[in-house]
């Protein structure tokens, strides 16, 4: 299975054999559509990826295919081309989270760090999704007493805080307290809060 993937969506043939040499040629795996429902058909494996993407499509636009992925929860870092960028392009672009906007003919090294980036984003991406898998099944491994008083913990309440805010004992507190930190795998409240926080962006992003 390859390592890594770079996609391409251009409707001018010269451009998608061109553009397939030049990756080809610094050793990636490369994959060329002439139309994004090429690439919505094709199967994609689950490595690191970015997609090269043609700003000017016949019919949607990539710019509305951007919208696209983005409805449908793909994430892949999008580096788009265009022979006729205009700033109002670029900035919707890049403000709807395009890593790059190269204007055609752009320079091959431009392409290829672009894409170098790409791929690195996506892997950091992957990873730390993967990341937050573990996190959630450690969370979900608690008690919904030990959920209740997780925040609790992390706001940095005392054990005494804490059982008088829930009517419980104090040495029930400990408890659950050191069952948490058993649970989530926290060497410390520090690494605790840390994990809280990631699951709570998490959560807002969900």
């Amino acid at each position: 299975m390859a390592r890594s993937m770079v996609y391409v969506v251009d409707d001018d043939r010269y451009v998608l054999a061109s553009v397939e040499s030049l990756l080809a040629s610094e050793g990636y795996e490369v994959a060329t559509f002439s139309s994004p429902d090429g690439f919505m058909a094709g199967k994609r494996p689950d490595v690191p990826a970015c997609l090269v993407l043609d700003v000017r499509l016949r019919g949607a636009s990539g710019l509305e295919f951007q919208r696209e992925l983005h409805r449908a929860r793909i994430a892949i870092p999008i580096i788009f081309l265009t022979g006729h960028g205009d700033v109002p392009m670029s900035v919707a672009a890049m403000k709807a989270g395009a890593i790059e906007f190269l204007t055609k003919p752009f320079r091959d090294q431009d392409l290829l760090d672009a894409v170098r980036h790409g791929i690195e984003l996506d892997r950091h991406r992957r990873s730390n999704e993967a990341q937050l898998v573990v996190l959630r099944q450690r969370y979900e491994a608690m008690t919904p007493r030990e959920r209740e008083i997780l925040p609790l913990v992390v706001s940095g309440q005392m054990n005494k805080q804490i059982a008088f805010s829930l009517s419980l004992s104090e040495v029930t507190v400990k408890v659950h307290r050191a069952q948490i930190m058993q649970k989530m795998q926290a060497r410390s409240l520090i690494e605790l809060v840390r994990i809280a926080d990631r699951l709570a962006a998490d959560a807002a992003r969900i």
